[in-house]
């Protein structure tokens, strides 16, 4: 019999004793082994890792090991779970729409938006959610299979799923494994919950000219969360994908063609091209307003400073002479900023800025009053003893980048005519296929490590292992906040995952399992499987977005 170990507590189970999956005959009376450590415990798991290996629920271990359980408030929990819903979903609009192509797109909060190449009515909607409700009950399995890549090829061929044959055509393994369910195959790059059973917690709201399927946050795992309309969001979403339609570039498969062919170059420079005419827009807006104080704020590695450079240059062809202001001079001396849950300092929250000192000074540039702007030393954590001079001209605006420029707080006393407001994320609308979307954090965490290697000296380990704070941070002080922007500039590239390939993929396939980032680095490492990647660094201009990271 195996010993587990959960939690620090070792036990021997019988063999064949699942992890946290649930027993029928022949072993009716059998409980797994999450349900001996924790009985009763909700919220239940929806997945297991063993040594950094996510493992499904009804993963049986053979062996002595450490085992970790993980549930819905776990990053890799969720993904679990959303891979197991789509799959329902898409099972579900097999029977009500056969035939009709889905595209599963970009995140809308806690829910997923989808398009479909024909006309979508509530009625219709609703009978897709009528039906996934009732593949949910029949609690159908999900079926692990291992096939070679030229079986899953003709297979999907014959499926008229032409962008799932381009894609796993540049696949570098010759065996994978797919999920089979109700006669369907898909692949999701991931594991999935043992059956429709455990997909419980869902709703699908019709959303024109889309739908989006909700889900629980991770506070609540037990209930679908509220959708919140995000209409600036989901407009910078829809331009970027509109462009992306024209240039012919929606999934990975489309990008590697590029590569391939020798046309990517003249891709990049279109792509760059195009985000350089929305900043020359918001720039023309601004001067329009005549608004004085531009606040520039997004999620990390977002490309805000090269953004506030290129808008800067784009006011001078205006005929303004603007200045540059960082939110991060206001930061308090360490000893002066709050805690997080961890008892660390929580340099994310609003009240680790000087918040009425700022509002002062802004206030007194606004004025015409010369002010000292004070400069804070990230090497002793403390304010410089002496801060440096700020007058403004009438042709001077001021560009104000940090993480809470959106806040409301930070413009109360200011004059809302006075302000512009931008938010800044890389929203990637580039899928692996129809089916498996890329997520914006991931993007971004593909950034940063490159960053941070490339420029801080900073190992892959270390970033990996801060990034879960990061993203606690923008769920608490920045994503509430984004529909306050009078714009919003997506930082995409289409082309930039082959890039950042060349430089991630190197350090990411050297993390050892034993490293309690494995899970992330391995996680990266199989969607970046599926890019080529590519020499294009020359074709980028000096002031490219993507330069900030390379």
């Amino acid at each position: 019999m195996p010993r587990i170990t959960i939690d620090g507590v070792s036990r021997a189970f019988p063999e064949g004793t699942q992890a946290g999956g649930k027993f029928d005959a022949p072993h009716p009376g059998r409980v797994s082994m999450f349900d001996a450590a924790y009985p009763g415990r909700t919220p239940r798991p929806v997945a297991a890792s063993v040594h950094g290996r996510i493992r499904p629920l009804n993963w049986a271990p053979e062996e002595d090991c450490t085992l970790t359980l993980i549930d819905y408030t776990h990053e890799e929990g969720r993904r679990v779970y959303e891979r197991s819903l789509r799959f329902v979903f898409l099972l579900a609009c097999r029977d009500v729409l056969p035939g009709v192509r889905v595209r599963i797109e970009h995140s809308v909060g806690y829910g997923l938006y989808i398009r479909m190449d024909t006309e979508l009515t509530e009625q219709t909607v609703a009978a897709i959610e009528a039906r996934m409700r009732a593949l949910c009950a029949r609690d159908l399995p999900f079926v692990r299979e291992r096939w070679t890549r030229q079986r899953a090829i003709e297979h999907f061929r014959r499926e008229g799923q032409d962008d799932k044959v381009r894609l796993l055509s540049y696949r570098p393994y010759a065996f994978f494994d797919l999920y089979a369910c109700d006669g369907m195959y898909e692949y999701f790059y991931g594991d999935m919950l043992p059956s429709t059973g455990h997909v419980r917690t869902f709703a699908l709201l019709s959303h024109a000219p889309g739908m989006v399927l909700q889900m629980p946050s991770p506070g609540a795992p037990d209930r679908v969360a509220p959708l919140v309309e995000r209409p600036k969001m989901m407009q910078a979403f829809a331009q970027t994908a509109q462009w992306y339609d024209i240039l012919g570039c929606q999934n990975a498969a489309d990008l590697n063609d590029m590569i391939r062919e020798g046309r990517l170059r003249e891709f990049v420079r279109v792509n760059d091209a195009l985000q350089e005419k929305s900043i020359a827009a918001i720039a023309d807006a601004i001067v329009r307003r005549g608004a004085r104080a531009v606040f520039i704020a997004g999620p990390s590695s977002s490309g805000k400073t090269t953004f506030t450079n290129r808008l800067a240059v784009q006011l001078r062809v205006n005929g303004l002479r603007p200045v540059m202001l960082s939110l991060d001079n206001y930061y308090k001396n360490l000893d002066e900023v709050p805690v997080d849950e961890d008892g660390a300092p929580d340099l994310e929250c609003l009240e680790s800025l000087d918040v009425p000192l700022f509002s002062a000074q802004l206030t007194a540039l606004l004025r015409g009053e010369t002010v000292e702007i004070p400069r804070f030393s990230f090497e002793t954590n403390t304010r410089r003893p002496q801060g440096v001079p700020l007058h403004l001209e009438k042709d001077q605006p001021v560009l104000i980048e940090g993480i809470h420029g959106l806040n409301p707080k930070m413009t109360e006393a200011i004059p809302r005519e006075y302000t512009y407001r931008i938010y800044v994320s890389a929203l990637t609308t580039l899928n692996l296929d129809d089916h498996n979307r890329i997520r914006t954090t991931d993007v971004r965490l593909l950034r940063r490590l490159v960053r941070d290697y490339q420029f801080r000296h900073a190992p892959f380990e270390e970033t990996l292992g801060m990034w879960p704070s990061v993203r606690r941070g923008e769920e608490k002080y920045i994503f509430p906040y984004q529909e306050e922007a009078d714009t919003m500039f997506n930082s995409a590239l289409a082309y930039e995952l082959s890039v950042l390939k060349k430089y991630a993929y190197p350090f990411l396939t050297a993390i050892d399992e034993r490293s309690p980032h494995f899970t992330a680095a391995r996680r990266l490492v199989k969607f970046l499987n599926y890019f080529q990647a590519a020499d294009v660094e020359g074709e980028l201009a000096p002031t490219a977005i993507l330069r900030e990271f390379i």
